[in-house]
C-alpha cells in the first residue's frame, strides 16, 4: 500500500460503540497506532467535545450524527458506519463538507436470515408459549396449533440481499416462497414475485419484513394493511422499526388474527445495555421480543469490521470512495513515480476546466485523472509527477468551488 502524505501514527481514529476487535486488528496491522475505542454511544454534545481533531471515525447504530457535530470536526476525512444502515448519520451535511460516509450492507446477512428461519420454526410450533408454561412449572405438551414449515407459504416483503437469503433456505425447508418488491427481481429458485401486496399478505402462513426506512415504507404495515394477513399468520419484522405499527400489530396478535409474532426493532429503543424497554407487545402470546440484535454475531460483526476499515483505509490512502454514501464513487489503481491529489468541489460548471487549466499553464502534467459527480459535488482524482505534486496541490486548493483537497501519497 502506498504511504499517505500525512503519517500513519499521526492519524487519528474514534471508534464507538463497542466496535468489532477485528477493525482495531486491521487498523493496527496497516500501521493506524492512535486508535481510541468507547464501549457505548455518545450524545451530541459529547461526540462534539470528542470529534475535535478526529481523522476517521467509527460508529454502529446508536450514535447519531449531526450537521453540529459535523460542524465540529475539523479534521474529518471519513466515517465508517459498522452496521448496515446510515440513516443515523446527516448524510446531506456530510456530502457538502465532502466527507466520505462508508457501510457494511452486505456483511451480517447470513446471520439474519438464519434468525429468521430459526424465528419461523419457534412461531409455528408456539415454542415461547410452552417455553414460558415450562417455566411457571406448567406441562403443556400438545399438538393443537403447532405446525411444520415444510408445504407452508412464506411471504417476503423486501428481495434485497437478507429476504434473497432468507428465500433460498426457507425454500431448502420445502416452503413455498412468494415476495414482494417494488423493483423487478429474478427469484433464486422457485420463488415467485408478487407485484400486490395485499395479495401476498393474503396467500402467506408467514409474512417477514426486510425493507429500507424511507418515505415509502414508513408505517406501510399500519393497521388497515395489518387486516390483509391470513387468519392465523405470522409477522416478522426485522428490518427498520417505523415501517411496522406496533399498536396494530398488538391488537392482532390479541384478537387471535394473527397466531404470533417477532420484533427486532422499535421506533424508539434504549440508548445503551441495561436501560428500561417498554413495548405494548410484552407479555403477549406467542410473542418474541429481541433487542435489535438480527445481525449481531460474532462472525457478523468481525465481517462488518474488515469491510468498513478496509473501506476507510481506501479511502485514507488511494481515494478509492467505493461504497461511499456521500463522496461519488471512485477507483483509481496507484500509478508509480506519481503524487495523488484528491479534489472535492461543489458541482457547477466550469470546475475540471479550471483544473485542467490552471495545472496547464503552472506546467503540471497529469499523469492520471477520474472525475465522478453527483447532483452536489464533483470528486476529482489527480496523479502527477511527483517533483512537481506541492504546486499542483496548491493551484488545487485556490480552485473556486473547493469543498476540500487532500494530498493522498
Amino acid at each position: 500500500m502506498a504511504n499517505t502524505s500525512y503519517p500513519r501514527t499521526k492519524i487519528k481514529i474514534l471508534l464507538l460503540e463497542n466496535i468489532s476487535d477485528a477493525a482495531v486488528e486491521e487498523l493496527r496491522v496497516g500501521g493506524y497506532a492512535d486508535v481510541k475505542r468507547i464501549n457505548g454511544a455518545l450524545s451530541e454534545a459529547e461526540l462534539i467535545k470528542a470529534v475535535k481533531g478526529v481523522h476517521l471515525l467509527g460508529i454502529r447504530s446508536k450514535t447519531h450524527i449531526s450537521k453540529n457535530v459535523l460542524d465540529a470536526a475539523d479534521k474529518l476525512v471519513a466515517v465508517g458506519c459498522f452496521c448496515i444502515g446510515v440513516n443515523q448519520v446527516d448524510l446531506a451535511t456530510a456530502t457538502k463538507k465532502g466527507i466520505a460516509v462508508f457501510n457494511a450492507p452486505y456483511s451480517n446477512t447470513r446471520s439474519v436470515a438464519e434468525l429468521i428461519i430459526g424465528l419461523c420454526v419457534m412461531l409455528i410450533r408456539k415454542i415461547p408459549d410452552k417455553n414460558a408454561a415450562a417455566h411457571r412449572g406448567e406441562w403443556l405438551k400438545e399438538a393443537t396449533g403447532s405446525f411444520e414449515l415444510r408445504g407452508k407459504t412464506l411471504g417476503i416483503i423486501g428481495y434485497g440481499n437478507i429476504g434473497s437469503q432468507v428465500s433460498i433456505m426457507a425454500e431448502a425447508l420445502g416452503m413455498h416462497v412468494t415476495y414482494y418488491d417494488t423493483a423487478t427481481k429474478l427469484p433464486h429458485g422457485n420463488a415467485r414475485q408478487i407485484r400486490d401486496l395485499k395479495e401476498l399478505l393474503k396467500r402467506s402462513d408467514i409474512v417477514t419484513l426486510h425493507v429500507p426506512s424511507d418515505a415509502t415504507t414508513r408505517n406501510m404495515m399500519d393497521a388497515a394493511m395489518l387486516k390483509n394477513l391470513k387468519k392465523g399468520a405470522v409477522l416478522l419484522n426485522y428490518s427498520r422499526g417505523d415501517v411496522l405499527d406496533l399498536d396494530a400489530l398488538g391488537k392482532a396478535v390479541t384478537s387471535g388474527r394473527l397466531s404470533g409474532a417477532a420484533v427486532d426493532v422499535f421506533p424508539v429503543e434504549p440508548e445503551k445495555n441495561g436501560d428500561k424497554f417498554e413495548s405494548g407487545l410484552q407479555n403477549l402470546p406467542n410473542v418474541i421480543l429481541t433487542p435489535h440484535i438480527g445481525g449481531s454475531t460474532e462472525e457478523a460483526q468481525a465481517n462488518i469490521g474488515l469491510d468498513v476499515t478496509a473501506k476507510l483505509i481506501k479511502y485514507l490512502e488511494l481515494g478509492i470512495s467505493e461504497g461511499s454514501h456521500t463522496v461519488p464513487s471512485v477507483s483509481l489503481p496507484p500509478q508509480a513515480g506519481t503524487h495523488r491529489i484528491l479534489h472535492i468541489h461543489k458541482n457547477v460548471p466550469g470546475v475540471l476546466g479550471q483544473i485542467n487549466s490552471r495545472l496547464s499553464k503552472g506546467g503540471i502534467n497529469i499523469t492520471g485523472q477520474y472525475l465522478k459527480t453527483t447532483d452536489e459535488i464533483g470528486y476529482v482524482v489527480l496523479d502527477v509527477d511527483h517533483k512537481i505534486s506541492k504546486e499542483a496541490f496548491e493551484i488545487l486548493q485556490g480552485i473556486k468551488g473547493t469543498i476540500r483537497a487532500r494530498m493522498v501519497y
